[in-house]
């Protein structure tokens, strides 16, 4: 690891924490803080986000929407004052569209990473699923049967092996 990259994680209130590795089998460490590597975007896309998912922003939103409902009379209920809703609602939309995304994709791919790292550190999975979002539809599809097929497999292995309840059981003719 670079002495940039320590610096920098040193300052943002980053902390070292062992990693074992599953590939080699040998611990290795990883720097793991919050906003570590991210830029200026990330950081105020994920801050945004966080600030859009509370309650807050939710009446804030409402209060917003109720005040100017209740400005409709004064206003006559004029073109320019439901202008003013339109393109305020545009904008925030488009705006939250981008930052969100950003989010999304963020938690996304340190999900598909998490995943991998778990099916990598199986024994006896196959490698081949922890890229399975590079795959076309058609293979995703073909995985999908295959692993439904493995599913219903295992739910009859267990059916076989478990005792019937007593309140199921036939009761045989004398």
């Amino acid at each position: 690891m670079s002495r940039k990259v320590r610096m920098r994680a040193r300052k943002s209130g980053a902390r070292k924490a062992p990693v074992q590795s599953s590939v080699h089998g040998r611990e290795q460490t990883l720097i793991v803080g919050h906003h570590s590597q991210q830029g200026y975007f990330e950081r105020f896309a994920c801050y945004v986000a966080h600030l859009a998912g509370r309650p807050t922003a939710f009446l804030l939103a409402l209060a917003t929407i109720v005040v100017w409902a209740l400005l409709g009379p004064f206003f006559h209920y004029s073109d320019t004052w439901q202008l003013v809703i339109n393109t305020s609602t545009t904008i925030v939309t488009f705006l939250m569209v981008f930052l969100i995304q950003n989010s999304q994709n963020r938690d996304t791919t340190a999900l598909q990473i998490k995943l991998d790292a778990l099916i990598f550190a199986s024994r006896g999975t196959k490698n081949t699923i922890a890229a399975a979002e590079h795959l076309s539809d058609h293979d995703l599809e073909q995985l999908h049967a295959e692993y439904h097929r493995r599913a219903e497999q295992t739910l009859a292995v267990l059916h076989k092996r478990r005792p019937p309840h007593a309140g199921s059981r036939k009761h045989k003719a004398a």
